[in-house]
């Protein structure tokens, strides 16, 4: 068992009190079996959960729109879980769901995930998404400064220099200097 598959087996045998259900969906090679859990009514979360990691981990892209849904979810730890399985699924739709999940203002509370998986999945949409939120994320007053970071340091790690400009402004806030200067000289 890998160490995300045992993080994410450890959560949610809490959350499904360590059911009979639960062993067998953590334990089953039966890939039609998991796909039912995510199609099938009145699952419990911990389930869906548990059957989108396991397809996406496994390349299945019948698990893409589950794992989305749960990128965006208001608990930190599914998004974690969410974004490894999306990296590892592979799907050529996760970049343009990232950026757009990323880029929602009205959930930018939930977009540190998202904006960190762009930086994992170097895709055109990457640099252009995360140079669009840490535009806002300049703003005078915003609080979503750990958000900026994560773009800041995304933007150099993408060594993309269409990032210059923003990083350069980036310079000027406090909490973003030191990830700036460090971004704009891995830019060269």
């Amino acid at each position: 068992m890998d160490e995300e598959l045992r993080v994410l087996a450890q959560r949610l045998r809490g959350e499904s009190g360590g059911s009979v259900a639960y062993e067998r969906l953590l334990t089953t090679e039966d890939r039609e079996e998991i796909a039912g859990v995510l199609t099938e009514q009145e699952r419990p979360l911990w389930a869906r959960e548990m059957a989108a990691f396991r397809l996406g981990c496994a390349g299945d892209r019948r698990a893409f729109e589950a794992l989305v849904l749960l990128l965006n979810h208001r608990d930190p730890e599914r998004c974690v879980s969410a974004a490894h399985a999306l990296s590892r699924l592979a799907d050529p739709r996760t970049p343009r769901a990232a950026a757009a999940l990323a880029t929602n203002e009205l959930r930018v509370a939930y977009a540190l995930v998202p904006v960190r998986l762009l930086t994992r999945l170097r895709a055109p949409e990457s640099a252009p998404a995360l140079i669009t939120v840490l535009r806002r994320r300049l703003a005078p007053g915003d609080p979503h400064w750990r958000l900026a970071l994560a773009c800041v340091e995304g933007l150099g790690a993408l060594g993309d220099k269409r990032a210059g400009d923003i990083l350069r402004s980036a310079r000027a806030h406090p909490r973003l200097a030191a990830a700036a200067e460090a971004a704009l000289a891995r830019l060269g």
